[in-house]
């Protein structure tokens, strides 16, 4: 447990954090940029440029929260400060100090992270897919494993999102999990997961209970929308429809609601089956699929190979960017 000096001694330090980070905050910029737009948006013809008036209203939004994430760190500070100061008269409140230095401390590392993450689409919402390795029904429940764990993660950090396409493995796990990740710098976030996920444990599946190695791979592409220019030629697409499969109640499971999309130039698949219309599983399969494409672009504008599904790495051996071990090798 900390001692009062130490926990005085942290706040101090986090208050000079604080100093730095309202050196590019701009808090007064961003409040008459605010009243700007709000002002356009009195424009009676405001909405007759349904795209300009999404982009105005989107703007709006991420500067709120920009102001709101500031606001909520003043105000932490402020209650330690307070905390400390009646703590001489109520020694009790000196406990609630380490939580709340906690949360302080939290809301200043994330706000440094979003400074840090500048990239051209970082702040978009994310289209995030997980597909399992070779070796059946050992990586598609590690496939499951990680769709367990990146939901829950979601939820933690207050990201709203979506199952779009969920494929039950054949025994256990799943054949493949798409998802709409939607929140401030989700994109900007989630783009570092992309790879191959590597597990070694002693596996559920095994009467002999060895030590099994699984593979399963995460990409993660900025959700498509108005901003992000990519052609399509309806004569490029394919378009299958067929039953949604696992749970959806009546209608999903009996009608020909799902989605599959294929762009024959480059081979790209995107499916959707979560919704009961077919109209609007074909909406956001398309949406994933300009995603898919984008990075497709992006990638060739980088000089790397031009089809994407080429230019992903191996689900296997020697290409994973994290591991999770389970069951620690002995020597």
């Amino acid at each position: 447990m900390e001692s009062r000096e130490e926990l005085s001694e942290r706040l101090d330090t986090l208050k000079e954090k604080i100093g730095e980070v309202a050196g590019y905050i701009d808090l007064e910029r961003k409040t008459e940029r605010i009243k700007e737009l709000r002002d356009k948006t009195m424009n009676p013809d405001f909405w007759q440029d349904n795209l300009k008036a999404q982009k105005i209203t989107k703007e709006i939004s991420d500067l709120e929260y920009e102001i709101k994430r500031w606001n909520t760190i003043l105000e932490l500070q402020e209650d330690a400060d307070l905390h400390f100061m009646m703590s001489d008269e109520d020694p009790d409140l000196s406990k609630e100090i380490p939580e709340i230095l906690d949360k302080l401390e939290d809301e200043i590392t994330s706000l440094e992270t979003e400074k840090l993450l500048s990239g051209e689409y970082d702040k978009k919402n994310a289209i995030f897919v997980i597909h399992p390795g070779a070796g059946g029904t050992e990586s598609q429940d590690w496939a499951d494993m990680l769709f367990r764990m990146y939901t829950r993660w979601f939820e933690k950090r207050g990201f709203e999102y979506t199952v779009l396409n969920y494929q039950p493995g054949d025994e256990a796990g799943i054949k493949e999990a798409v998802i709409e990740v939607k929140g401030p710098y989700a994109y900007g976030y989630l783009s570092a997961e992309t790879g191959v996920h590597r597990l070694v444990r002693i596996s559920p599946f095994d009467s002999n209970a060895r030590r099994h190695t699984s593979f399963a791979s995460v990409f993660v592409y900025p959700e498509a929308d108005d901003d992000i220019d990519i052609d399509i030629n309806p004569k490029d697409l394919r378009i299958d429809t067929y039953r949604a499969s696992g749970a959806g109640g009546q209608h999903v499971n009996k009608t020909d609601s799902a989605i599959r999309i294929t762009h024959i130039p480059t081979g790209i698949v995107s499916t959707c089956q979560n919704e009961r219309s077919q109209h609007k599983n074909k909406e956001m399969a398309m949406k994933i699929l300009k995603s898919r494409l984008y990075q497709l672009k992006k990638e060739e504008e980088e000089s790397r190979k031009a089809d994407l599904e080429k230019d992903k790495m191996e689900i296997g051996w020697g290409s994973q960017i994290r591991s999770y071990v389970f069951h620690p090798y002995t020597l």
